[in-house]
């Protein structure tokens, strides 16, 4: 650790130390980059809602992920919502289990998402040290979202028609999975993976906003999130990473969500309008939608995306200056998009080949404070 960063971090401290935190300082602190003391900074300042939020969060893992599921058949508990006039079949728009078959079709693409995060990393496959006690208490077997997905995908069957027209219909003995049974290590009952803790994240934000639910990509802006809080130094920020992580997730997204809903694409708030404005220095074609909207969040490793999203959080004019540092990544490989054909500059695009974040956000700097 170099003495000016070590610098940097008794001086963030200080400003947390403070009984009354100086956001504009402790912003510059940020923009410097703080290895994800940014994001941290960012929790800061949802500080006065964290205690009351964390109770909150619990109620909605009990209203929206226990009861749906209720208690299995075996523990003599029956399902309250299973009634003469509200079955499975049910066909009323006004139907819970109407209902519970349209979110599945939500949580089978969140599944899918987020078991696949940055899979060169383990972190996400691994078990989490603070599960949910609310749904994996042993007094309990509720239906946990790996369960409920299990669930939902159909079983293979072999039909076979005799001649004299009687059908008959057989079990192969296997499920159809979503995954082959060797992509991903089961964890022993009682553990929950850090995707599964997304997962349930992702679902409960989708509930409770309808008009977005959930969209493909908000899964790689939840990711740096939650792995920054789940591996914070201190345990008891740790424990309470999940909860902390969904109303900085929500808080995010009340900034950026924008982006995802394609009614607004085409107006001043809508993702059209942000890369017209980087066309405004150069020609996105297939790559700048991606930059934007995933905050730059595939385009780099995990730490140095963290190190981006400390500007980026910490900046006077918040995600406006992402426009910035996207052009100020097209000026530094000037060069090469000028000496390459389509196919070759695509291709560099997409696989973005500086990694110096500090060289991106300083050129983005001289960028900004030139206009």
């Amino acid at each position: 650790m170099s003495s000016s960063y070590r610098s940097r971090i008794q001086e963030f401290t200080a400003a947390l130390d403070e009984q009354t935190v100086d956001l504009k300082a402790l912003r510059e602190l940020c923009f410097s980059g703080m290895k994800g003391k940014g994001l941290c900074g960012y929790r800061v300042r949802e500080a006065f809602a964290l205690c009351a939020g964390r109770d909150l969060y619990a109620q909605f893992v009990r209203e929206l992920i226990i009861q749906p599921g209720i208690a299995k058949a075996s523990l003599g508990v029956s399902r309250e919502d299973v009634t003469l006039e509200d079955h499975p079949l049910n066909p009323s728009p006004d139907s819970r289990w109407n209902t519970y078959f349209k979110d599945n079709e939500v949580l089978l693409q969140i599944d899918k998402d987020v078991r696949r995060l940055y899979p060169d990393m383990a972190f996400f496959q691994r078990a989490t040290d603070f599960p949910s006690q609310l749904i994996l208490d042993p007094q309990n077997v509720y239906e946990t979202l790996r369960r409920r997905v299990e669930q939902t995908t159909l079983k293979a069957q072999t039909v076979h028609r005799n001649r004299s027209g009687v059908t008959n219909v057989s079990s192969p003995g296997r499920s159809l999975t979503l995954y082959p049974s060797s992509e991903y290590a089961v964890l022993p009952n009682g553990c929950e993976a850090h995707w599964e803790v997304l997962e349930r994240i992702l679902f409960i934000y989708a509930k409770l906003n309808p008009g977005i639910a959930y969209v493909q990509g908000m899964n790689e802006i939840l990711a740096p999130i939650y792995y920054t809080f789940a591996t914070d130094p201190q345990e008891e920020w740790r424990e309470h990473a999940e909860a902390d992580t969904f109303f900085c997730f929500t808080s995010l997204m009340s900034e950026n969500r924008d982006n995802f809903i394609k009614s607004l694409d085409d107006s001043q708030c809508g993702i059209s309008f942000k890369m017209e404005r980087v066309e405004q220095c150069i020609r996105p074609q297939y790559f700048s939608f991606r930059w934007l909207t995933l905050l730059l969040s595939q385009e780099f490793l995990l730490p140095e995306v963290i190190r981006i999203w400390d500007s980026l959080f910490s900046h006077r004019e918040r995600f406006d200056f992402l426009i910035p540092v996207c052009c100020a990544m097209l000026i530094l490989i000037r060069d090469q998009l000028l000496a390459g054909d389509f196919t070759s500059n695509m291709r560099l695009l997409q696989d973005y080949p500086i990694s110096e974040v500090h060289t991106i956000l300083s050129r983005a700097k001289e960028l900004q404070d030139d206009s």
